[in-house]
């Protein structure tokens, strides 16, 4: 996908799905965008002011509508994210479709895990941030070849998030790996290894 196209995603508060759209840089600096859910429920708003561009971004995490100012630079190229106040996590993300899509997919784990501790009236996990960064450091160990399998021989699991840790469960023997996710530690621990095997039962 070449530089001259710009992938927004948000989690829609209403009906809480992925909501991505493409626009080109050309369209970004002739008019303003608008980027809108299935539901009709939720829009995305960026507007040009001729120096600075307002991205109103609908909240999955809060269900406010957030409003960022951010210079051409910051929307046009590169990669970056908005965050919500309220939550201390990122909201919005602007860049190329693949980036945008990764970390969307992981906003919508966290979204889902923070309503089910809602509902159990708990914290949902004792450290945003290390969780966050875990689950995408697992996400690129899984992407390499045979980055995630069980000394069972077999490459099929799945992710069981914790407040504090993420098991990964083999799916043919049921034997589980846990991961640390609560201090910078445990962050930095799983960062030296280039792959994960489960210990198969």
């Amino acid at each position: 996908m070449s530089e001259d196209m710009r992938t927004f995603g948000y989690l829609c508060p209403k009906c809480g799905k992925t909501v991505m759209g493409t626009r080109s840089v050309f369209a970004l600096e002739a008019s303003n965008a608008e980027v809108e859910c299935d539901c009709g429920e939720s829009r995305l708003q960026v507007k040009f002011d001729g120096e600075k561009y307002q991205v109103y971004v609908p909240c999955g995490l809060c269900g406010e509508t957030h409003m960022a100012l951010c210079p051409p630079d910051r929307i046009l190229h590169g990669a970056t994210a908005l965050g919500c106040a309220r939550t201390k996590q990122f909201a919005c993300f602007i860049g190329d479709e693949g980036t945008v899509e990764k970390n969307l997919r992981e906003l919508a784990i966290l979204a889902e895990k923070e309503k089910q501790q809602k509902d159990e009236g708990e914290e949902a996990f004792v450290d945003n941030v290390i969780m966050y960064e875990v689950l995408s450091e697992l996400k690129d160990i899984a992407a390499r070849p045979q980055g995630i399998t069980c000394a069972c021989g077999s490459s099929r699991y799945g992710m069981e998030i914790r407040r504090s840790a993420v098991d990964l469960v083999c799916r043919d023997c049921g034997a589980k790996l846990r991961i640390p996710a609560a201090t910078d530690r445990d962050l930095d621990d799983l960062c030296c290894h280039m792959k994960l095997v489960i210990p198969g039962k």
